[in-house]
């Protein structure tokens, strides 16, 4: 074999070896001393990342749960970038991936979403010289223009809630919803949002063209609203909070 066809079957098996000690065998000649200082280094700053990144879903399974886990990613799965930040988002994928088979809590997947989020948020190049809009403009008149640094999220599981005391075996009857916004701080925090306001945020997204007149008006049809006009009235009242709260920041620039 070429040296060069050498070199790389050797690495892959190295590879293969670092991924899975038990199940890979290490290229001939390599001395176990030698071998665990990179098994220990390689796994040991993985679960370090990660560990960083999803700290309340560590706290939730437990050292030895926890893991196997990081250890079941590490050997199973194949990272598309090698970038460190987006390290916590292959996780996600991979726990998408991953099926129910494992015995993994039933909120798993969406409490590592919800610990991602604020990370992706954080990092997110996004800013409010991006978005064009009216800041004194009439929302009800207007097109709403939502702040590119406020997501507004809905989760099946309260994840905001999940705690050594609290890990319920089946999801409550409504949904959450939170929102995860920037400040001019750089800090990022969460609120709960009513089931209302998280729809309106929606259809702003899904309909961009309506005035927020109009969104509200469907938005009356969809609750089943008894009042039309009494329902827009609370609706304005909901878009003066979301503006003085910058979730709106105005109207579009026709």
């Amino acid at each position: 074999m070429p040296a060069a066809e050498s070199l790389r079957a050797q690495q892959f098996r190295l590879a293969a070896h670092l991924r899975d000690p038990d199940g890979a065998a290490p290229p001939p000649g390599l001395e176990d001393r030698r071998l665990k200082i990179y098994r220990d280094l390689f796994y040991n700053s993985l679960q370090g990342l990660l560990a960083g990144n999803f700290p309340v879903i560590r706290k939730l399974l437990g050292a030895d749960a926890w893991h196997v886990l990081v250890r079941d990613f590490y050997r199973e799965y194949r990272c598309s970038t090698p970038l460190f930040p987006e390290l916590p988002r292959e996780f996600i994928q991979y726990l998408q991936e991953r099926g129910d088979e494992r015995g993994d809590p039933p909120w798993l997947l969406e409490l590592a979403h919800y610990e991602w989020v604020e990370l992706a948020l954080d990092l997110s190049e996004a800013g409010l010289a991006d978005a064009s809009f009216d800041a004194d403009g009439d929302l009800l008149a207007g097109v709403p223009v939502l702040s590119p640094l406020a997501w507004p999220l809905a989760y099946a599981w309260p994840v905001h809630r999940l705690s050594p005391d609290y890990q319920p075996t089946a999801p409550p009857g409504d949904a959450t919803f939170l929102l995860v916004q920037r400040d001019a701080t750089h800090k990022v925090r969460f609120n709960q949002l009513s089931a209302l306001t998280f729809r309106l945020l929606q259809r702003i997204s899904e309909f961009p063209d309506l005035s927020g007149g109009e969104q509200l008006r469907a938005l009356a049809v969809e609750a089943q609203a008894a009042d039309t006009d009494a329902f827009v009235a609370a609706g304005r009242e909901m878009f003066k909070q979301l503006h003085a709260d910058g979730v709106v920041l105005g109207t579009r620039i026709p």
